[in-house]
């Protein structure tokens, strides 16, 4: 992994920021506030981003390329779209890392440390600090509600198909049955 410093609250930075989607809403202010937490790591194919069972503290931003989820080594999901979040469930609950995450390919991404909450202290007050942090975890809700749906989707999509095994499965014990009393 190739990591920079942590990053500068400058126009350049802020502008590279709200081409991003999920932080389009932020205001100029909260965006200073984010890149203040933030570095950008850049990743080879295959290697570890996030290791399953870990209490890092670092939420995750697509930048480049993509990354394949898994858990105890089956695949869960890929992120391929530019500014997708990952990372974002054990920031939220505090528990360790539910799964793995591993590059696709060159894989770049804004890695926001969100254990460093005495960088966005600064000027601002309290409420500001609150303001940002509510923001923050507003993007949060909406990725994995997004997400959610994705996954009851898919869980539907398996019932279906597990009662369709299941019917077909029923369907040739009839007929061996109904073979056996002719």
């Amino acid at each position: 992994m190739i990591e920079t410093k942590y990053l500068k609250d400058n126009i350049e930075n802020i502008q590279k920021l709200m081409s991003i989607p999920a932080l389009k809403n932020f205001e100029t202010k909260y965006l200073g506030k984010l890149l203040k937490l933030s570095k950008i790591r850049e990743y080879e194919n295959g290697e570890i981003i996030i290791k399953e069972g870990d209490l890092d503290p670092w939420l995750y931003f697509l930048l480049a390329g993509s990354i394949v989820i898994k858990k105890e080594n089956v695949e869960l999901g890929r992120i391929d779209s530019v500014g997708e979040i990952f990372g974002e469930m054990r920031i939220v609950d505090s528990l360790s890392r539910s799964a793995s995450v591993y590059a696709v390919g060159r894989t770049t991404c804004l890695a926001v440390d969100t254990s460093a909450g005495d960088k966005l202290s600064g000027t601002g007050d309290r409420d500001e600090k609150l303001d940002f942090l509510l923001l923050l975890y507003k993007i949060f809700a909406e990725y994995m509600s997004l997400r959610l749906r994705l996954t009851n989707e898919e869980l539907i999509k398996a019932k279906q198909e597990v009662e369709k095994i299941r019917e077909s499965k029923m369907n040739i014990i009839m007929r061996k049955i109904q073979g056996k009393t002719d």
